[in-house]
């Protein structure tokens, strides 16, 4: 599946439903990210798709990149599933991780 395809497969699963399974919760709600449902739906819906993991244990995954409240950056980590899309994980990038337009992941 092409990456436009995995974008459009994003689309119509959080329109039907977001999942948030235990594990983004805790993710999520840490201190130091304090990330929002709409947060995240923003992101989903507006985000530009940056990586796509079509081989992940968890199914076809991507990473979209957006901004959330305060204009600040998001990535999360989501699955499309048929019904809803699963999400992994959202984070706060890093420019230790990420190139300085944080879509670009540095390389070692």
């Amino acid at each position: 599946m092409t990456s436009s395809g995995i974008a459009e497969r994003v689309k119509r699963a959080a329109a039907k439903r977001l999942l948030f399974p235990p594990h983004a919760v805790l993710r999520i709600a840490r201190p130091e990210r304090m990330i929002t449902p709409g947060e995240v739906r923003a992101t989903i819906e507006h985000g530009e798709l940056i990586e796509d993991y079509p081989e992940d244990a968890r199914g076809h995954g991507c990473l979209p990149h957006g901004r959330g409240n305060g204009n600040r950056e998001i990535h999360v980590v989501c699955s499309p599933k048929e019904d809803y899309i699963a999400i992994i994980t959202a984070y706060l990038p890093s420019e230790d991780e990420w190139e300085s337009d944080l879509r670009t992941r540095k390389t070692t």
